[in-house]
Formats: C-alpha cells, sequence, structure tokens
C-alpha cells in the first residue's frame, strides 16, 4: 500500500512539474507612485529555453483583477503550455477603463501599461521585445481596454482581441464607475467621445494590427459590437468578427479565451 502510495505522488509531482509556472510580482508605477501586482505565467519549457517567447497582455473586467486570469479560466496555464508564450494578468484597478484619466490624476493606467509594466516585462523576462511579439485582449472592461490602448499604440502591440468588449461606453453613462475616470456625460462629453473605441477606428491605419472582436448574442454589449463591426467593415479594417449563443459570464470568457489564443499563436507564427 505505501508503495502504491509513494508511485502515486511521484506520478502527481512528475505531471505537476509539466506545467506552466504563475508567478505574482510587484511592478512599480512611477506615474501613479505605488506598487501594482502581476500575475505572470510561463510556460513549461521557460527556463530551459534559449529562445525567447512572444507576450499576451490580459485585461481584466469591471471589479476583477490580476489574479482574474488564474482563478476563474481553468485551462490558461495549459493554453500557455500548448503555444508557448509567456501570459501576463495586468492589474487595472477595480475600474480604470485602462485609460489616463483627464479628471483623477491618479489614475493612469494607459501610462502604466504602456510605459511601464511592458518595458518591466521585457527587462525581466525573455521576450520578443517588439510589436511582432506582442499581443493584448481583455473581457468586458479589459475588451474595451486592449482594443484602446492597440489602437493609440500599435508600435507597441502587433494584435489585439475584445472578449464582450464595452467597446461604447456612452450608452451607459451611470454604469462601471465611467464617470468617475471621465467625469459625467453631461458636463464633460468630450471625454467620453474622445475616450470610447467605437470613435478611434480613424487610428487604425493601413490595417496594422491584427484584431480579433467576439461578443455573445444575449451580453448587453452585444449591439455595441455589432454598431463597431459594422463601422469597421465600412472603413475597411480586417477583423475576425465572432457572435456565439452566451451571455456576460465567465462560460462564454473560458470559452473566447481559447479562439483568442489561438488567433494570437497564428499572429506570432506567420
Amino acid at each position: 500500500m505505501k508503495k502504491t502510495i509513494y508511485t502515486l505522488l511521484l506520478v502527481f509531482l512528475f505531471f505537476s512539474a509539466k506545467a506552466a509556472k504563475i508567478d505574482t510580482i510587484q511592478v512599480f508605477s512611477a506615474s501613479m507612485n505605488k506598487n501594482i501586482k502581476t500575475c505572470v505565467i510561463v510556460p513549461d519549457n521557460y527556463k530551459k529555453s534559449k529562445k525567447k517567447f512572444p507576450v499576451v497582455y490580459l485585461l481584466h473586467g469591471y471589479s476583477g483583477n490580476y489574479a482574474t486570469w488564474v482563478k476563474s479560466f481553468k485551462e490558461v496555464g495549459e493554453q500557455v503550455d500548448k503555444y508557448g508564450f509567456i501570459v501576463i494578468g495586468v492589474d487595472g484597478n477595480y475600474s480604470s477603463w485602462y485609460f489616463d484619466s483627464p479628471i483623477d490624476s491618479t489614475f493612469k493606467y494607459e501610462t502604466y501599461v504602456v510605459n511601464e509594466l511592458v518595458p518591466f516585462i521585457d527587462e525581466n523576462y525573455k521576450t520578443i521585445a517588439s510589436r511582432e511579439g506582442r499581443a493584448i485582449s481583455g473581457l468586458s472592461m479589459g475588451g474595451h481596454g486592449a482594443l484602446y490602448l492597440s489602437f493609440k499604440h500599435q508600435d507597441v502591440f502587433g494584435a489585439a482581441g475584445s472578449m464582450s468588449g464595452g467597446v461604447d461606453f456612452r450608452p451607459f453613462p451611470e454604469k462601471w464607475d465611467i464617470k468617475k475616470r471621465l467625469g459625467s456625460i453631461t458636463e464633460f462629453p468630450e471625454n467620453w467621445e474622445k475616450n470610447t473605441v467605437v470613435n478611434m477606428l480613424g487610428l487604425v491605419e493601413n490595417n496594422n494590427l491584427k484584431l480579433i472582436i467576439d461578443c455573445g448574442v444575449d451580453d448587453f454589449f452585444i449591439d455595441v459590437n455589432r454598431e463597431l463591426h459594422t463601422k469597421m467593415l465600412a472603413q475597411k479594417i480586417n477583423h475576425d468578427y465572432i457572435e456565439r449563443p452566451g451571455k456576460h459570464n465567465i462560460e462564454y470568457w473560458e470559452n473566447s479565451l481559447k479562439f483568442q489564443l489561438l488567433f494570437f499563436y497564428n499572429f506570432f507564427n506567420n
């Protein structure tokens, strides 16, 4: 009996060792004068490999945090091992929407992600430190954030995705702390107009970005995603657009993430 338990323990340890490694690190933000927790998931072969790895930055939704991707997504480690890239679980605070707030100088999450987090990851991990080796995606608030950051920083990110993204938040002026970041829509309409993704398509020139956007048909963001898709078609912006049965929930996003990571794998290997 003892021998059997010992053998099972060895098998368990063997398979446990053959898995993506998860680190929680602190990244200092000079722009906000604070340390911000970040989740880094590296593939099993990371330490032994001499090659450099592409990186996917994942942005959580409203009320989430850096650990969302490892706590709620059961297969993310398997996907990291399967595709052989690094995944970064970014912390965007409870409700930053991933831009630099024009009314609150303590919220500078665009500056943090682009100018502080990405350089830190490149300095401390074996990354392909170019847009060809970087992708960004997110869910809900993070879907908006991923498109927002990639549209504005195409020199940093070569591919981007949105899962159930709040790609036009103007129809929701009282929701999700947006007015805390931008001011009320009646007092500061220009802040809402220039910081919502659906109005930023003019930045996407020459189809420089590889884009994937999806949303469940029963999601409260489905109408704004359809509007974004229609505008992108009219402006001849290449993108993959997917609608599937589903709501604004983890069951939809777990499935969605698999499609998006495959999309990024294909981008990295073209």
